[in-house]
């Protein structure tokens, strides 16, 4: 079998190439300190190198997610922190003004601490974040929620949106509070009617409780309003009458105080003694506002005739529960915000350890051994030398050279 020149050379030269592609691959591992720099290197290596990349670059996006929200919701903790304390030192306020030794300077003087603070209170629930971002905005984080319109009410002008941040696979976590549920629906104490007290009491009652107990028999009026009279029934006794929105009157004879009154599916809890004569009015709110509760209070103390009356007694009742109940709502959001805090910590620590198994398994499929490489490096360069010297010798062999 005659060997061509030809075919002599092309054998010598691709043993050159290949030896070279060889050390070159080394060097390349080498430098890179990887021993798969693409998926020709260990096409199932390469696979696994890929998904795990992938996680980790999920991963990473999740722990973004989480410090976005921690810092959020840490926030939105303090600033609700500040709040509850300024509507808890307000109740301190009220429950002072109670005290029957104060006189009508002391409750103004009261009045103008609780002005102060509810002009704080405002401000909290303005608060920004460092990009001037508004905390109790909802969505519309550029426009200042709470603002005051002619008659000195506070008026929100956020809206409900609650800004949801993944945190994990499926998990996602609100890092805000919309104002309103913050600071303006605040469940009513009373249950789902407000109560008016008239002037002219003379009688110690409080409403502690007006709930709808049988929706199916209850019909709502438009507008649906009560009014409560206690009247003499001539007899040493007192009967109610309690008159609707459209004149209709049911009346209770000798009202018994030990007992609810019960009527078109309501029931309302009377405590107290009430006195011929007597008067109030009851309305559907099943929600009391914040602002307005404190409103009414410095109202309340900034009027002498009322404050020292019966009336007044059961209205700072009433706007005390209000205003306690006000403080456990904002203190109640307070605790969900802390509740996520830990809540994203763990998921936190969950995707730490996975990101550093990810790596770990990572680190077995495509790290280099440094010492098995430079050996190897040698190998090859060895090699390469020496089918480098054939090549040179085969192809200079001429016949000339043995004539």
């Amino acid at each position: 079998m005659r060997i061509s020149t030809a075919q002599m050379y092309h054998q010598n030269l691709s043993q050159v190439l290949d030896k070279q592609s060889a050390t070159s691959k080394v060097m390349e591992q080498i430098a890179s300190g990887k021993r798969v720099n693409t998926a020709g290197d260990d096409p199932v290596a390469a696979i696994g190198i890929d998904n795990l990349n992938k996680k980790n670059e999920l991963v990473d996006q999740f722990i973004k997610n989480i410090d976005y929200a921690t810092y959020r919701l840490s926030l939105a903790e303090s600033e609700l922190g500040s709040a509850h304390s300024l509507v808890t030192t307000m109740k301190d306020q009220l429950l002072s003004a109670m005290n029957g030794a104060m006189d009508s300077s002391d409750r103004q003087s009261i009045a103008n601490d609780i002005q102060s603070n509810l002009e704080a209170l405002l401000k909290v629930a303005n608060s920004q974040d460092e990009s001037g971002n508004y905390i109790f905005a909802g969505n519309k984080t550029g426009s200042q929620p709470f603002t005051l319109d002619s008659s000195g009410q506070v008026i929100y002008n956020g809206d409900t949106g609650v800004r949801q941040s993944i945190v994990a696979s499926g998990v996602t976590v609100g890092t805000n509070f919309p104002g309103d549920k913050v600071f303006l629906k605040t469940p009513n104490p009373l249950g789902d009617f407000g109560v008016n007290y008239l002037p002219g009491q003379s009688g110690d009652i409080y409403i502690s409780s007006a709930k709808i107990t049988d929706s199916g028999s209850h019909v709502a009026l438009s507008p649906e309003q009560y009014t409560f009279n206690f009247v003499d029934n001539g007899t040493g006794g007192i009967d109610l009458q309690v008159v609707d929105s459209a004149s209709n009157v049911q009346t209770f004879t000798n009202y018994d105080s030990a007992s609810p009154v019960s009527f078109n599916g309501i029931e309302v809890t009377i405590e107290g003694t009430p006195q011929p004569g007597d008067s109030f009015t009851m309305s559907p709110q099943s929600e009391v506002d914040v602002f307005d509760t404190i409103n009414q209070i410095i109202t309340l103390l900034n009027d002498p005739s009322t404050i020292n009356s019966p009336q007044g007694d059961s209205q700072l009742a009433q706007l005390l529960n209000q205003i306690d109940s006000s403080a456990k709502q904002i203190d109640s959001n307070r605790g969900v915000a802390g509740n996520d805090l830990k809540q994203i910590d763990k998921y936190q620590s969950a995707h730490t350890d996975e990101k550093l198994i990810n790596t770990s398994a990572l680190s077995m499929l495509e790290d280099l051994d440094l010492a098995e490489a430079i050996t190897e490096l040698e190998k090859q360069q060895v090699a390469l030398n020496a089918v480098s010297s054939v090549f040179s010798k085969v192809g200079s062999t001429s016949l000339f050279d043995y004539l």
